[in-house]
């Protein structure tokens, strides 16, 4: 298995074995992996993201794993629309996280790493938590004080040392960034091979679909890291002539935080407030340029939705049988923007990211 990692700002390389998860110059890092996808091997394997292990930069025998993966993809019309949606909620932990945690910690278990340290607004806390559980790696969570208390029971219940931080979600990022100094930063932004994890997402999405890919993705948007992780697996899969196109990648963010969204639409990003689609409350991206990037590069687009529209969303949707949190909810309450925007095609998939048991609104 021929792997790297390379640094985005000052092009340095480092071998598999290294154990930075940030450049020397203090640039984010990348994975240099070729991905393979022997579809023989593939559909004989177990329904779980490690069917795709030829395209995972992690040895196998080191793999930490609930058998997550593999989620359904449903068909279903809403608001006169057939969407396929995937419910990337229905995992170990109740988030489409587990994804990058089962990657990233079989990574660290592959390098020895024995402590490790992470901050979130609680579900990549989660994570992060129950796999280092799995594979006996210590780990201590930084999450902020007034994460839903469903997420903090969570965490504790995986052993996991929790420590609650006042402030802004950005705030808990930065406090943690300065920790991180002494002890080995899992983190579900700043690690490359978390998005290793998240980038199965694209194969299991375009092997459901017949390996055909969809016209549009649309997910929600805070950190990336879903984004990110959809854009490095469907080029995988474009690279390896599986596919013929990138999916548009269609981006919703709250209106109360939506950084990205106030960049590419060329307005004034107004003081972030408190919203009810707290996971993806982030006020800073670190890989702010990478989501850009994804969103320009398919040609896709950004949207924002205020707090009511996602309260009338939420509602919407679980009462159609759907048990997801706020956050996943962004993406039914921009369905009538989307629509207007005349970017949907004839298959359009929703993402579902995070369930509804971990919110207490």
């Amino acid at each position: 298995m021929n792997t790297s990692l390379f640094c985005r700002s000052c092009n340095r390389k480092y071998g598999s074995a290294s154990l930075l998860w940030r450049c020397d110059c203090g640039g984010l890092l990348d994975v240099d992996f070729v991905a393979e996808f022997p579809l023989e091997k593939i559909k004989k394997s177990s329904p779980s993201l490690w069917r795709y292990e030829s395209a995972i930069p992690v040895s196998s025998k080191y793999k930490i794993s609930f058998g997550e993966g593999y989620t359904s993809l449903e068909q279903n019309e809403l608001f006169g629309i057939k969407f396929h949606i995937k419910h990337d909620y229905l995992f170990p932990t109740a988030s489409f996280k587990d994804r990058g945690a089962s990657v990233l910690i079989s990574k660290l278990n592959e390098l020895g790493v024995s402590s490790i340290i992470e901050d979130s607004s609680g579900n990549a806390a989660s994570s992060i938590a129950a796999y280092a559980a799995k594979s006996a790696i210590a780990c201590k969570i930084f999450v902020p004080e007034k994460t839903s208390k469903e997420k903090i029971r969570q965490i504790e219940s995986y052993g996991a040392d929790l420590e609650l931080v006042k402030g802004s979600r950005q705030e808990v990022a930065d406090y943690t960034l300065c920790k991180a100094e002494s002890i080995y930063y899992a983190s579900h932004s700043w690690n490359p091979y978390f998005f290793q994890g998240v980038k199965t997402i694209a194969y299991e999405i375009v092997e459901q679909l017949n390996w055909v890919a969809p016209d549009t993705v649309i997910l929600p948007l805070g950190n990336g890291t879903l984004l990110i992780g959809a854009y490095i697996g469907f080029n995988d899969l474009l690279i390896a002539g599986l596919i013929d196109k990138m999916p548009k990648l269609l981006a919703v963010q709250a209106e109360k935080c939506a950084p990205i969204y106030h960049y590419l639409k060329k307005s004034t990003f107004p003081k972030m407030a408190k919203t009810i689609a707290a996971g993806i409350a982030v006020e800073k991206p670190v890989r702010f340029e990478q989501i850009i990037e994804a969103i320009l590069k398919t040609e896709g687009d950004i949207f924002k939705v205020n707090e009511e529209d996602i309260k009338h969303a939420l509602k919407f949707i679980q009462r159609k049988g759907y048990y997801i949190e706020p956050t996943s909810a962004v993406v039914v309450a921009a369905i009538s923007q989307i629509q207007k925007s005349n970017l949907l095609g004839q298959n359009n998939v929703l993402v579902f990211t995070g369930h509804g048991l971990k919110y207490s609104g």
